[in-house]
């Protein structure tokens, strides 16, 4: 009892008990409303059967107690009473779906969300940005996400905000909430996808206006001064094979960089690199972006999160010889980490 109450903690990064937007708060006080509904059938119930082994208890010396074939009164009662229970609770459970199911207002702000083994990507096509496993939110502003996948199906969570919607290959979904609080918030797939469905994150950073503005404004420019040494690289190696890096590329990568395009896009989709140096996470948002992770995962991301694509895909496309010396590793820690 103490380790189940102990998940119930409002605090909690991912505890559905504090709600910091207007879907998540409706389905708290829904839950609260069939919780109370529950505890007390609970309570009646468990009374009845314990009234009923202590007062009808057999005692020694008691013969075969009377036979009853039915009571139609006592059927009935207990027959309506769920019956007008389950009515009851039923009002506010189809209006809180029709609720959270309505058309999102003109002003929502409209983000394409795609899952993929193992990590979520963001568009926004209302200021041409794609991002990957951090959605930015203003606060107080309708969203409305379309929900699609990539490969197989996932479902998208961000348990203090709104409640878990399926993503489906070859279809679409739909969720609308308005965020209430700034602040930081733990997403996951909570759908089994596969062997690092657990390492499958994200982090929903809800901002101010002005502070969503600024970061739109960034996303929107070209990575900061990339080096002709680290693009190089990039594109030699065959990062460009699944990774975008959105602006010109310096003279002499572009050749390096198509081997791995088709029709003008990467042949294998990986998380847009653009202003990877400004993510505070990074390989489906289980890792801090800091220079000792980052150098962890290029030397070997398999020991990290087990059957991610970047080294088996990459590699078929590349030159067998191509793997990652430690002096590559040095380059591509430092270019990635300034693109800003």
């Amino acid at each position: 009892m103490v380790a189940t109450l102990a998940a119930c903690t409002p605090s909690h990064p991912q505890s559905t008990f504090y709600a910091a937007g207007d879907v998540a708060q409706k389905q708290l006080d829904l839950f609260i409303i069939i919780f109370w509904a529950a505890v007390v059938v609970f309570v009646l119930v468990q009374a009845a059967l314990l009234f009923s082994v202590i007062r009808f208890r057999r005692k020694a010396n008691d013969g075969i107690p009377k036979q009853t074939h039915g009571n139609t009164t006592l059927e009935i009662a207990w027959t309506l009473a769920p019956a007008i229970l389950l009515a009851v609770i039923a009002v506010p459970t189809i209006t809180t779906l029709i609720d959270i199911e309505g058309d999102p207002p003109d002003n929502a702000l409209h983000i394409e969300v795609v899952g993929h083994q193992w990590w979520f990507e963001f568009n926004y096509p209302e200021y041409g940005i794609t991002a990957a496993n951090e959605l930015h939110l203003p606060v107080g502003r309708p969203v409305s996400l379309a929900l699609h996948s990539d490969d197989v199906i996932h479902s998208f969570w961000i348990p203090k905000l709104a409640g878990k919607v399926d993503m489906i290959p070859n279809a679409s979904n739909r969720l609308s909430f308005t965020p209430l609080e700034e602040g930081y918030y733990y997403g996951q797939c909570a759908e089994l996808c596969g062997v690092s469905h657990a390492q499958m994150r994200f982090r929903a950073i809800v901002d101010s206006e002005s502070g969503f503005q600024e970061w739109v404004t960034m996303q929107q420019a070209p990575p900061t001064n990339p080096s002709i040494a680290g693009m190089t690289t990039f594109g030699v190696k065959g990062c460009g094979v699944c990774h975008t890096i959105n602006g010109p590329d310096p003279e002499g990568v572009q050749n390096a960089r198509m081997l791995g395009y088709v029709d003008g896009g990467p042949m294998f989709p990986a998380p847009n690199l653009t202003h990877f140096g400004s993510r505070t996470t990074f390989a489906g948002g289980i890792l801090d972006l800091n220079e000792e992770n980052l150098w962890n995962w290029l030397e070997d991301p398999d020991k990290i999160k087990p059957g991610n694509h970047m080294a088996s895909k990459a590699q078929v496309y590349t030159d067998p010889n191509s793997a990652l010396t430690r002096d590559d590793i040095a380059v591509l820690v430092k270019f990635l980490l300034n693109l800003k």
